[in-house]
């Protein structure tokens, strides 16, 4: 059975010896001690698991790790530089937009996909990109306003990512 060795994580490379066919949530909670990224459903229909694979929305839940190997993998973890939250993280925290806080991670990364190929998105097409993830708490204006918070933010200050 093929073997992974091998992740590039956060822009670091991580050491793993994990078979191929095992979910990449799996590994990046169980064997990289990241538990950012959540199970929710387990069948990639929620988004809590969302992770960026080179910077492209993925459910880690449904993806084997082998078919992340050699990609470059961003966790909510992997948001923050130098001890300074994201646009969006900080945005999240000043629109109030979590309650239990379950999906926030994945919220937070489908978004910044968003915003990586839209810097300043209408409320539609917030809406329509965010349209895949699931907060079973119903806080979905408060996370259109983050957004929308973190997408005048990385404008002003002339970043769409980070």
């Amino acid at each position: 059975m093929p073997r992974v060795t091998a992740l590039n994580v956060n822009g670091k490379r991580r050491t793993v010896d994990v078979d191929a066919s095992v979910s990449l949530l799996s590994v990046l909670r169980d064997d990289l001690d990241l538990t950012g990224t959540k199970y929710g459903c387990g069948e990639g229909r929620c988004g809590a698991c969302t992770v960026l694979l080179d910077g492209q929305i993925t459910r880690s839940c449904v993806t084997q790790v082998g078919r992340a190997a050699g990609k470059q993998i961003t966790t909510i973890e992997g948001l923050e530089k130098d001890g300074k939250l994201h646009p969006l993280q900080e945005a999240f925290i000043k629109a109030d937009a979590m309650q239990c806080a379950f999906c926030t991670s994945g919220m937070i990364m489908a978004a910044t996909a968003l915003l990586s190929k839209n810097a300043r998105p209408s409320r539609d097409e917030i809406v329509s990109g965010m349209n895949r993830n699931i907060c079973r708490c119903g806080v979905y204006q408060r996370i259109i306003e983050a957004i929308q918070i973190a997408s005048a933010q990385t404008v002003n200050r002339g970043e769409v990512t980070r």
